[in-house]
This record gives structure tokens, sequence and C-alpha cells, in this order.
């Protein structure tokens, strides 16, 4: 089942904006320094020759972390986004992997079904639509070799919960970092609840497990960024 969302991804991450996607989540670093970091030392125990899998892989600041740190490791980046991808080919020419790196326009669908040793998705669940996570999360686990490695982050959080609208302030600050503008936090609830998918720990929680991740585990928060790994049984 291809996956959906909202917003095609491709209308979202459109030329203009990925140029400047780079440049727009620089002042977040810390928190993506911080949880490449931590997806380093989850997939750790790969072998040399590992190969990774990264579902929307956008400007590929994912390849560019696990291919410095494993130069054995090779990588097929999926993105629906062509400019997107024109960026992230750019990106890993200059540093010198695109050697080890194939590219494919299109959605996780489209990516070969190989048997990969890792999948990694960052900050691209939160895009697909409810009633699609569930045929995304097994589209992975179908890629995924047996005892493979699945890691993802999203935006996540019970938008229900009595506490949430102190979270809802610190996800403004975050925006602010990003260069919000006083209207766009001023209707950012309504795009957590209407334009993206964010769904409670819980909830992904059970996606994973029913698509045949059976022991998700947490590995990283970040104020609604929230990232668990599990391997395939």
């Amino acid at each position: 089942m291809r996956q959906t969302s909202h917003a095609t991804a491709a209308e979202l991450f459109n030329r203009e904006l990925a140029d400047a996607y780079d440049r727009r989540n620089s002042a977040l670093a810390p928190v993506s320094d911080g949880l490449h970091f931590l997806l380093r030392l989850v997939l750790a125990d790969l072998p040399v020759d590992a190969r990774i899998l990264c579902v929307g892989v956008g400007t590929g600041a994912e390849i560019l972390s696990l291919a410095k740190a494993n130069p054995g490791w090779s990588f097929v980046g999926v993105d629906p986004s062509e400019d997107m991808l024109a960026v992230g080919r750019h990106r890993l020419e200059q540093a010198g992997v695109l050697d080890r790196c194939r590219l494919v326009h299109g959605y996780v669908d489209d990516a070969p079904r190989d048997g990969f040793d890792a999948v990694v998705s960052l900050l691209v669940a939160h895009f697909i639509k409810r009633e699609d996570r569930l045929a995304f999360y097994s589209a992975i686990h179908d890629r995924l070799k047996p005892g493979g490695y699945f890691a993802s982050a999203e935006i996540s959080g019970d938008l229900d919960a009595p506490d949430f609208p102190d979270v809802l302030e610190d996800w403004k600050r975050i925006q602010v970092l990003m260069g919000a503008t006083p209207e766009s936090l001023a209707k950012l609830a309504d795009t957590l609840r209407n334009a993206l998918s964010v769904l409670s720990s819980a909830e992904t929680e059970a996606l994973w497990r029913a698509a045949g991740f059976p022991q998700p585990v947490p590995f990283f928060q970040a104020f609604m960024i929230r990232g668990w790994h599990a391997q395939r049984a």
C-alpha cells in the first residue's frame, strides 16, 4: 500500500524549501546531533558491510552521519521529493560517499525488498495518515532481514492529555527557533491535530507491534520528537 499524507511530501518539500531545509533546521543542530549520535550507538553492532535503507531520506543527513562512522556500509535512500533528493545527492557527492548510495524517487513501497540490515526513518511518520501508518510500518518490516533493526523518530504526543497545553508551549519554542511567524504559532495546535498525524507513544508502539516489531524501545526524546528502535523477529 502506497503511503499517503495530509499533503504530499513532494508538495511540501519543493525546490525552494529543499534548498533552505538544512539552513532552516541549523538552529536545531544540538537536537539532530544528539539523535544521530544515539542512532549510531543503536546500530553499532551491525555488520561492517551492512546495507541500510533510509525512508524519507530528504537531504541525506542520516546517511552522512552513518556513512562517516561506517566506511563499509552501503545505503538506499528513498524520498518522494525530487528536489530534496537533488540536494541530498549533491551533499553526498561533496562528502565523497555517493558511490555507496542509491537514491530512489518514491515511497517505501518503491524501495527494493533485498533484506536490509537496518531501516531508518527520521521525522517522516507524522506525515503519514493514521489509517495508513500500519501499512507504512509493515512495509518497512518486510524489507528487513530477520533480526534487522528499525529506528524511527517522529513528532509524537497525546494531544488530549492534561499536560498538552504545557507541551505545546515547549514545542512553540522550537518553532520560534526555526523562524515561525506569530500567525503560524497561533495555529500550531490545529496543525498538530489536522495537518499532521501526531500519535501518542502508546499508539505508535502498538502499531509497531502489529507490524511485527514485538518490543519497541524508546531511545530519544526532545520535546515532541520521540525515537524508538526495534528488531524484526
